[in-house]
């Protein structure tokens, strides 16, 4: 099932969310749900906060960055990098800062260049409730630290300098408002009972 995404200005977005054990309801449903979800939103990423939920789960697919872009540029170790992490904790974060475009399915239509370290190593949970821990580089730790930052109320517009943050408060505004189109549900927290 589809499930509504959460637009920009929604207080659930700036809560640091809570961890789930495996007695949490329905949460093989909501697993597929997101992925669903994320899916018909063309995202690479979704955490749990963005479908209304405060708790510390989000689910990554980076396959469409393993495909060759016009550059020529795809990275073929994210083909099957799809995963599910439940309770992560960032261990590290090193290397180089890099920027990146990012983009982010509860702020449409903006996207903003950010820096970030270019490796992460994360300790979670995955579906079965099995630990892991992974070190990841490039375009994997992005999207990880990318969702990570939801699950600690955090958004990509907050890692901007305070210019591009006066530059695109307007946008943000209209986000929150509703007064935008996007091609998938979203629940918007300043127009009430309305779901476009």
């Amino acid at each position: 099932m589809k499930l509504p995404i959460v637009a920009y200005g929604d207080p659930v977005l700036r809560k640091k969310a809570e961890e789930i054990d495996e007695d949490y309801p329905n949460l093989k449903q909501l697993i597929d749900d997101m992925f669903e979800t994320m899916y018909a939103a063309r995202g690479v990423g979704l955490a749990a906060p963005q479908v209304g939920l405060p708790i510390r789960l989000f689910v990554i697919d980076a396959s469409p960055f393993a495909e060759d872009d016009e550059d020529g540029e795809g990275d073929p170790s994210l083909k099957d990098f799809k995963k599910v992490l439940i309770n992560p904790i960032i261990i590290e974060e090193k290397g180089e800062k890099w920027g990146f475009s990012e983009g982010c399915l509860s702020i449409p239509d903006i996207n903003e260049e950010v820096m970030r370290p270019s490796t992460v190593v994360i300790n979670y949970l995955d579906e079965d409730f099995e630990e892991q821990e992974v070190e990841l580089t490039g375009l994997a730790a992005r999207i990880v630290q990318h969702e990570y930052d939801h699950i600690e109320g955090k958004l990509f517009v907050d890692k901007l300098g305070p210019i591009k943050k006066a530059m695109i408060k307007g946008r943000l505004d209209a986000i929150s408002k509703g007064m935008i189109r996007v091609g998938y549900k979203m629940r918007f927290p300043n127009l009430k009972n309305k779901k476009r």
